[in-house]
């Protein structure tokens, strides 16, 4: 009777670790990411978020995977599909880290960069150039920037636009703004964590079971 007991529940942590595994892969190949943010936040196409909770993820769009597009949380609203660049740090960390451009007071500031949990290898958001000419100057920092008007994402030429009003090529060393880490954010650690919990119990579970069998076989 022990023995059914100690295979329902290796059956049972199975049947968990098949449902959580696929939900923890799928949110490392997107990187979706819950982030609260409690102020509004600029992001690029003109878009002000309001203060609240935004889900990030990354599309793929004919191979390229860097475009990232903002939802509300259930994932019904699509609030901006942005352009972004690979931005690099040498010093990962284990939550998530955005990157503002210096704002004049009173002004929301304008979203520079998103890096997901671990990661040494961020995004860059792209702005129209327009408005990547006059954030240039606010921040005194280079901006990424594209064509007006409308683009292919994963086609459009990119460039960079210093803080003197100069259109360089992307080539260009861009320095990082600092990094703000932003209170009330999300990741899918404690996910991570459950699975492995699961495949370490299950490992526990089966070498219990194996041994109670061991010994019926025994008897």
């Amino acid at each position: 009777m022990k023995l059914f007991k100690l295979l329902a529940i290796v059956t049972c942590l199975l049947i968990g670790f098949t449902f959580v595994l696929p939900s923890a892969m799928a949110d490392q190949w997107n990187k979706k990411t819950i982030v609260t943010f409690p102020e509004p936040v600029e992001v690029p196409g003109g878009v002000i978020l309001p203060a609240g909770k935004y889900v990030f993820s990354l599309l793929e769009s004919n191979g390229y995977r860097h475009i990232v597009r903002i939802t509300n949380e259930d994932g019904t609203k699509v609030f901006a599909t942005i352009l972004a660049l690979n931005n690099v740090r040498l010093q990962p960390t284990g939550e998530t880290v955005l990157k503002f451009e210096e704002r004049p007071r009173n002004t929301p500031e304008a979203l520079h960069a998103w890096f997901y949990p671990g990661d040494h290898f961020g995004q860059e958001f792209v702005y129209p150039k327009g408005r990547a000419f006059r954030l240039a100057t606010e921040s005194k920092t280079p901006v990424l920037a594209m064509p007006e008007g409308p683009v292919p994402l994963e086609k459009a030429p990119v460039v960079v636009i210093t803080p003197e009003q100069k259109e360089e090529p992307l080539e260009t060393v861009l320095q990082a703004p600092p990094e703000k880490k932003l209170p009330q954010t999300a990741s899918n650690f404690p996910q991570i964590a459950l699975v492995l919990l699961l495949v370490l119990t299950m490992a526990v579970a089966l070498r219990i079971a194996s041994v109670a069998m061991q010994r019926a076989a025994n008897r």
